[in-house]
């Protein structure tokens, strides 16, 4: 899958998460920056760790290696430097607690269904 910015749908098991893909250097560094919350998850691709300063709420942190399957995922507070994990390929972001509730752990692999829809219609997805 050739990644670029846009919107999605992360599936797992039974769960269908909606998904907002950064791809490019500027969506993966303005990130879930200057947001007061995230609907489903973001990806950011490609890219191995991640940062949590000037942000404005916790959030879950899941690395994926190049096959989509999940290495580590953690909880971390605003203005902390995360571990880089050299395996990883990918980082989905989300709300803190949200992945517990999906049922995301180490060893699941997910899929992406990619959308050409613009993000501002990513509720339109969940549905």
């Amino acid at each position: 899958m050739g990644y670029q910015d846009g919107a999605g749908v992360l599936r797992f098991g039974d769960a269908a998460i909606p998904l907002e893909i950064a791809a490019s250097y500027r969506a993966r560094t303005r990130g879930l920056l200057g947001r007061d919350g995230v609907e489903g998850a973001l990806l950011l691709t490609p890219a191995a760790g991640v940062h949590t300063f000037r942000m404005r709420f916790p959030i879950d942190v899941a690395h994926l290696d190049r096959r989509l399957r999940v290495i580590a995922v953690t909880t971390m507070p605003p203005n902390r430097l995360g571990l880089l994990r050299p395996r990883a390929r990918h980082v989905l972001e989300a709300e803190a607690g949200a992945m517990a509730r999906w049922g995301l752990r180490p060893g699941a692999t997910v899929t992406l269904e990619r959308y050409n829809t613009p993000r501002s219609s990513l509720s339109d997805l969940a549905g």
